[in-house]
């Protein structure tokens, strides 16, 4: 079974593609960058471009997406969230049943405690899957963890996915 999963963004997008049959692997992971001086539809656009690409690449099973919880900027959060929902359309085009996981969620599945700092998480990511070579940026760590928490409360998504 292999999750794509996203940290969703619009300047940066984390990716990952995760397999899993004994253990999880690592298959891909990146941390999209889009062009700041470019307009945003067009970020948008090729934001849903390259989900579209990694889709017809690996053929997930499922795509998970973190959630989003913002109690500040507002501004960014509409972005994001807009960003959100290019993934969601491309996982929906595809026929792929698409996971949401708030970021408490997450921080419990992968470190077993809620409030987890980012290096708490990184730390227990790096424990649990093989990170490859090279240095991952924060966006891809948290798209990993993303990915990891989908195979950690996969019992209970195996009904809907019909597995």
């Amino acid at each position: 079974m292999k999750v794509l999963s996203v940290d969703p963004g619009y300047d940066r997008l984390g990716l990952a593609v995760i397999e899993k049959n004994k253990k999880e692997t690592l298959l891909y992971s990146e941390c999209y960058q889009t062009r700041n001086d470019l307009p945003f539809p067009e970020r948008l656009g090729l934001i849903g471009n390259r989900v579209r690409e990694l889709i017809s690449s690996y053929q997930p099973d499922a795509i998970a997406v973190e959630d989003l919880f913002f109690s500040k900027n507002t501004k960014t959060a509409l972005k994001v969230s807009e960003s959100r929902g290019v993934v969601i359309f491309q996982a929906i085009d595809a026929d792929i049943p698409v996971y949401e996981y708030t970021p408490n969620q997450i921080k419990v599945a992968v470190t077993g405690y809620g409030k987890a700092s980012k290096i708490d998480v990184y730390t227990m990511v790096s424990r649990l899957i093989d990170l490859g070579k090279g240095k991952k940026l924060d966006d891809e760590i948290d798209a990993i963890a993303i990915g990891l928490t989908f195979f950690a409360l996969y019992k209970n998504t195996e009904h809907e996915l019909g597995v």
